[in-house]
């Protein structure tokens, strides 16, 4: 016959409540305290061929929870190191892959050298200074010049996008001469694209990279005021 219910004492049911301050931290959040705790019973288990079914075990469990990883490659390597992570690599048991180590895991990769820039004329950008240095390392000759031409057309017109003023195709050839370090002169050759043109040109690329809610409002503006002009015609 089954024991008689006892209702259990209010002041021992909190007094044995445990609070997430005083808990262990979860080594990896995503498989809750439960599996943590199993990992640490099964670390606190004496018999070795017990610890390792129940590591078997808390596999399939780790597996199961991750369905979607199953056709990942080394999906099993992954959480044999998982397991030895979240028991601190204290579990001892016999892994079919080599067990991680603290000292690994701690790490840190180098850090990566950031090419440091700060060119003279920043509105041209870096890539104008690569294309100069590609140009020199050219022959002579017309392939050359139309090249140190093209970069004086994109200068002029990297000039226009940010400055939003005219500019005199002689300051153009002067910025490029310094920049070249005097091995690229087109003074007095043939003229730069007009300005018109290539502020033109800046228009019709930052229309294009608005997005198309505002571009349709754009267009019903420009609509509306064609419509007053033939109203009041």
């Amino acid at each position: 016959m089954a024991e008689r219910y006892h209702p259990e004492n209010a002041h021992d049911v909190v007094h044995h409540l445990e609070y997430n301050a005083e808990r262990e931290p979860l080594f990896i959040p995503e498989y809750g305290r439960i599996l943590q705790k199993l990992i640490a019973q099964a670390v606190e288990v004496t018999d070795r061929d017990e610890r390792n079914r129940l590591a078997r075990y808390i596999i399939q469990v780790m597996g199961s929870l991750n369905p979607h990883l199953r056709d990942v490659p080394d999906f099993q390597h992954k959480l044999w190191d998982q397991i030895f992570i979240m028991s601190d690599f204290k579990l001892d048991v016999d892994s079919p892959y080599p067990r991680p180590t603290a000292e690994v895991l701690q790490l840190r990769p180098a850090p990566l050298p950031y090419p440091q820039h700060f060119p003279k004329y920043r509105y041209y950008g870096n890539n104008i200074q690569y294309m100069i240095d590609a140009a020199l390392q050219w022959e002579d000759g017309e392939m050359k010049s139309a090249l140190a031409i093209a970069i004086a057309n994109h200068m002029k017109k990297m000039y226009l996008s940010w400055n939003k003023e005219t500019v005199t195709d002689e300051v153009i050839f002067q910025h490029l001469h310094e920049l070249s370090g005097g091995q690229l002169d087109l003074q007095g050759t043939e003229e730069l694209v007009e300005t018109a043109e290539l502020i033109k040109t800046n228009r019709r690329m930052s229309n294009s990279k608005k997005p198309p809610i505002q571009q349709t409002n754009n267009n019903q503006k420009k609509n509306n005021k064609k419509n007053q002009y033939k109203k009041k015609q």
